[in-house]
Protein backbone atom coordinates (compact mmCIF):
# COMPACT_ATOMS: atom_id res chain seq x y z
CA UNK A 1 0.00 0.00 0.00
CA UNK A 2 1.08 3.16 -0.96
CA UNK A 3 0.67 6.30 1.28
CA UNK A 4 2.23 10.31 1.21
CA UNK A 5 2.43 11.90 4.48
CA UNK A 6 2.53 15.50 4.91
CA UNK A 7 3.84 17.65 7.42
CA UNK A 8 3.60 21.11 8.21
CA UNK A 9 3.06 23.86 10.95
CA UNK A 10 6.29 23.00 12.42
CA UNK A 11 6.24 18.81 12.37
CA UNK A 12 8.39 19.12 9.18
CA UNK A 13 11.26 19.75 12.12
CA UNK A 14 10.34 16.40 13.94
CA UNK A 15 10.04 14.47 10.35
CA UNK A 16 13.00 16.53 8.57
CA UNK A 17 11.08 16.58 5.74
CA UNK A 18 7.39 17.94 4.39
CA UNK A 19 6.25 14.78 2.61
CA UNK A 20 6.97 10.95 2.17
CA UNK A 21 5.84 8.88 -0.06
CA UNK A 22 6.11 5.23 1.80
CA UNK A 23 5.04 1.67 0.49
CA UNK A 24 4.34 0.51 3.38
CA UNK A 25 3.89 -3.94 3.59
CA UNK A 26 0.17 -3.86 4.54
CA UNK A 27 -2.86 -4.89 3.14
CA UNK A 28 -5.14 -3.19 6.06
CA UNK A 29 -4.27 -0.55 8.70
CA UNK A 30 -6.01 1.49 10.77
CA UNK A 31 -5.19 5.47 11.08
CA UNK A 32 -4.34 3.98 15.25
CA UNK A 33 -1.90 2.00 13.16
CA UNK A 34 -0.40 4.84 10.70
CA UNK A 35 0.13 6.59 13.73
CA UNK A 36 2.34 4.48 15.24
CA UNK A 37 4.18 3.90 11.58
CA UNK A 38 4.93 7.78 11.35
CA UNK A 39 6.48 7.60 15.32
CA UNK A 40 8.42 4.96 14.96
CA UNK A 41 9.92 5.26 11.54
CA UNK A 42 9.50 9.32 10.64
CA UNK A 43 9.96 10.78 13.46
CA UNK A 44 13.53 11.87 13.64
CA UNK A 45 12.95 14.59 16.90
CA UNK A 46 12.00 13.49 19.84
CA UNK A 47 12.21 16.86 21.28
CA UNK A 48 8.68 17.48 20.50
CA UNK A 49 6.18 14.90 21.20
CA UNK A 50 4.22 13.44 18.31
CA UNK A 51 2.07 11.02 19.93
CA UNK A 52 0.03 10.89 23.18
CA UNK A 53 -1.02 7.36 24.03
CA UNK A 54 -2.40 5.90 21.11
CA UNK A 55 -3.64 9.10 19.36
CA UNK A 56 -1.43 11.83 18.00
CA UNK A 57 -1.01 14.68 20.65
CA UNK A 58 -3.41 17.46 21.33
CA UNK A 59 -2.60 20.67 18.58
CA UNK A 60 -2.01 18.33 15.43
CA UNK A 61 -4.81 18.28 12.90
CA UNK A 62 -4.88 15.31 11.06
CA UNK A 63 -6.49 15.31 7.59
CA UNK A 64 -7.15 12.23 5.21
CA UNK A 65 -7.55 13.29 1.42
CA UNK A 66 -7.81 16.97 2.63
CA UNK A 67 -10.83 16.35 4.91
CA UNK A 68 -10.77 15.94 9.02
CA UNK A 69 -9.84 12.95 10.20
CA UNK A 70 -12.87 12.93 12.76
CA UNK A 71 -15.43 12.98 9.54
CA UNK A 72 -13.66 9.71 8.09
CA UNK A 73 -13.22 7.95 11.36
CA UNK A 74 -10.48 9.20 13.11
CA UNK A 75 -8.69 6.01 15.06
CA UNK A 76 -10.79 3.57 13.40
CA UNK A 77 -10.32 4.91 9.82
CA UNK A 78 -9.16 1.79 7.26
CA UNK A 79 -6.19 3.71 5.99
CA UNK A 80 -6.69 2.91 1.43
CA UNK A 81 -3.92 2.45 -0.85
CA UNK A 82 -3.15 5.71 -2.45
CA UNK A 83 -4.23 8.31 0.37
CA UNK A 84 -2.39 11.28 1.82
CA UNK A 85 -2.13 11.75 5.17
CA UNK A 86 -1.51 15.54 6.59
CA UNK A 87 -0.62 16.07 9.83
CA UNK A 88 -0.49 20.35 10.91
CA UNK A 89 0.43 21.12 14.25
CA UNK A 90 -1.40 24.25 15.59
CA UNK A 91 0.76 24.68 18.44
CA UNK A 92 3.74 26.41 16.91
CA UNK A 93 4.80 29.17 18.71
CA UNK A 94 5.44 32.87 18.14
Amino acid sequence: MKVTFQFSGGLELVTETTEAVVEIDATEMKMSDIIAYVQKNLVKSQSQPFINGNNVRPGILVLINDSDWELEGGLDYMVQNRDTITFITTLHGG
